[in-house]
């Protein structure tokens, strides 16, 4: 039996453990947190993740932490106006064959652990970080900084946008940063009263800026992430009177954001975004960058998924969902190819044209929900708000490369 080490425990990580474990591999995931706790908010699985969920019997584990939309929309931030409707529901799992949900990250996590657990109940180890690996040709070794060292066929590395892994084997990636930057923060449905978003995925348009709210675990949640250009986020500093050489935001999922610079910059927007925000316990913050597709994915044995691979804008709602069909893609082109190296080149092929096309619409739509003229606002959103009320069709149509791709069975 072929042996894989996986090197970080998040959506990637686990997903990518539970399909080659499916395929025959022994698998082994090191995360180096002592406990699975995800960083992050909300997420979208859109049906070409809920698809694959199916496929590997993970989807009931997340049936009583989900939350279903009843659609996608787009409205304008400030005044609420309607652009764009498109039902979800039974006419998301009939176009696309499984449903279109919102998920709290954390409970995405734990899902895939459970499932992980019954395939394999040893794959996870926990306080395992990698300071170092090597390869000879035929295997990896990944040593830990406590002394321990793992042997393996083929090492996965899954450890993200900051990828040590990469780093040593591909190469930098030299991010770029895009002007802009997001905000983040959940809160209670009960404690918005009648400013409680729609139980939609909601878009909310802006002058140099927008908005995005979901529900999670049931609609008792809300989820809120703000996106900003850099010029409105300096003159919401300056109004409140900070230095922005003390203000510098990382990239990075866990950096605390003061909630009176996120009020000030959605200051003019719809009551239900001024709310969030006005009763929110806390609000992160990072810097949204943007990176050039990488000229392959693997150096040996030693191959790349997700954020490690290919960083996502969330303009698109896809970064999850495309380390989801990484994981599933590399297992089954590995399953398919006898050679490890083969499998990888193959995998890459497969994948490459497909997250550089999702990378590229990321950054056109957030474009899109930033028009700043009420000129530019007219001419791109009164074409959407028209067809979405005389032909949905073609929208869905639109969308069907992306939301309706299918893969193959694993084996």
């Amino acid at each position: 039996m072929r042996e894989a080490l996986i090197v970080g425990g998040g959506i990637a990580g686990l997903f990518s453990a539970i399909c080659l474990r499916l395929t025959g591999w022994q698998v082994r995931v090191l995360e180096q947190a002592p406990a699975l706790e995800a960083v992050g908010a909300g997420i979208q699985l859109s049906p070409n993740a809920t698809n694959l969920l199916k496929e590997t019997d993970s989807l009931p584990l997340i049936k009583d932490t989900s939350f279903a939309p009843e659609a996608i929309e787009m409205r304008n931030g400030t005044t609420g106006r309607q652009f764009c409707y498109l039902p979800l529901g039974k006419t998301a799992e009939t176009r696309w064959g499984a449903p279109y949900i919102h998920i709290h990250r954390a409970d995405l996590i734990a899902a895939l652990e459970r499932r992980l657990e019954q395939l394999q109940p040893d794959a996870l180890i926990l306080n395992a970080q990698v300071s170092d690996i090597h390869q000879d040709g035929e295997q990896v070794d990944a040593q830990l900084i406590d002394g321990r060292r793992f042997t393996a066929d083929m090492l996965v590395a899954a450890d993200g946008v900051h990828s040590a892994i990469r780093a040593q084997t591909i190469g930098d990636d030299a991010p770029h940063f895009t002007n802009s930057v997001a905000f983040r923060t959940i809160v209670s449905a009960d404690r918005l009263g009648d400013t409680v978003p729609p139980p939609t995925a909601a878009i909310w348009t802006g002058a140099g800026k927008h908005a995005v709210t979901t529900r999670l675990r049931g609609g008792a949640l809300v989820n809120f992430v703000g996106v900003v250009e850099t010029d409105i986020l300096q003159h919401a500093r300056q109004r409140l009177g900070i230095d922005p050489s003390n203000a510098v935001v990382r990239e990075s999922w866990s950096q605390e954001a003061d909630k009176n610079v996120a009020k000030a910059i959605f200051a003019d927007c719809h009551p239900i975004i001024r709310n969030i925000l006005e009763i929110a316990d806390d609000v992160k913050c990072w810097s949204l960058n943007a990176r050039k597709p990488l000229p392959r994915w693997s150096e040996g044995h030693v191959v790349l998924i997700g954020d490690a691979a290919h960083p996502m804008l969330p303009s698109l709602a896809q970064g999850g969902v495309q380390a989801l069909e990484d994981g599933y893609v590399l297992a089954r082109a590995l399953h398919r190819h006898e050679s490890i190296t083969a499998g990888a080149a193959a995998y890459f092929q497969e994948r490459i044209g497909r997250v550089s096309q999702v990378q590229t619409m990321s950054a056109q739509n957030m474009r899109l929900y930033h028009h700043r003229s009420r000129a530019a606002q007219l001419a791109h959103y009164l074409p959407i708000e028209v067809a979405s009320k005389t032909t949905p069709s073609l929208i869905y149509r639109r969308l069907d490369w992306l939301l309706g791709k299918r893969y193959p069975s694993l084996l």
